[in-house]
């Protein structure tokens, strides 16, 4: 007997936050700091991001995308440092999921937000610009197209990543009711800088 895959078995889920947007009538998935999440249904990915940096990765050819949410712990700016393993994993692990779901490697395109300078008095310098760095010469290192970037300034963002038409929405948010953004990406930073990424991560081909 043959069973029939759906959308729905071209996702991987590395992200719970799942609910339905009534605003723009579409399923969605909320997600956070050091999270992921790849599909191959029509959806909305949506994040907040302060320092992080988001990666919205697609292949234009047939619609399959994803959104994750990274930082890069730690002091170094060697960008081979035992650091940028945290964003390379992030970004390698999403990459990957594409590939197995049938997402073409010479079509994939990018498009990078967020960097900002909002954690004040924190103890890593230009946290956002080097997470912004990385990603942009990953991408290029990578052969990945970069066709959209919004990254650094001041202001915290809200990004709505459309997966299959490639549409993004970003919202600055200039100002904040609560710290929720800021604190959230604190611990997260903390998290990193006493956990190991486990492992090497290969590249997974067509």
């Amino acid at each position: 007997m043959t069973t029939k895959r759906t959308d729905a078995d071209y996702e991987e889920v590395v992200s719970p936050n799942l609910y339905f947007d009534k605003n723009f009538d579409i399923e969605a998935v909320k997600i956070f700091p050091g999270e992921y999440f790849v599909t191959a249904r029509n959806m909305m990915l949506v994040t907040v991001l302060g320092s992080c940096i988001a990666a919205c990765i697609r292949d234009r050819t047939t619609g399959m995308g994803g959104m994750n949410h990274f930082m890069l712990p730690g002091d170094g700016n060697d960008l081979l440092s035992s650091s940028a393993r945290y964003g390379a994993y992030a970004m390698e692990m999403m990459i990957n999921e594409l590939l197995k779901m049938g997402a073409k490697r010479s079509n994939l395109e990018a498009k990078i937000f967020g960097g900002g300078n909002v954690l004040r008095g924190f103890t890593v310098a230009n946290v956002g610009e080097r997470n912004a760095e990385f990603a942009f010469n990953y991408l290029h290192t990578e052969n990945i197209p970069i066709v959209a970037q919004d990254v650094l300034d001041i202001y915290p963002r809200k990004v709505y990543f459309f997966s299959h038409s490639g549409k993004v929405l970003v919202k600055k948010l200039r100002s904040l009711h609560n710290n929720t953004v800021i604190e959230r990406e604190q611990v997260y930073s903390s998290r990193l800088k006493v956990a190991e990424v486990q492992g090497e991560v290969e590249m997974f081909d067509e």
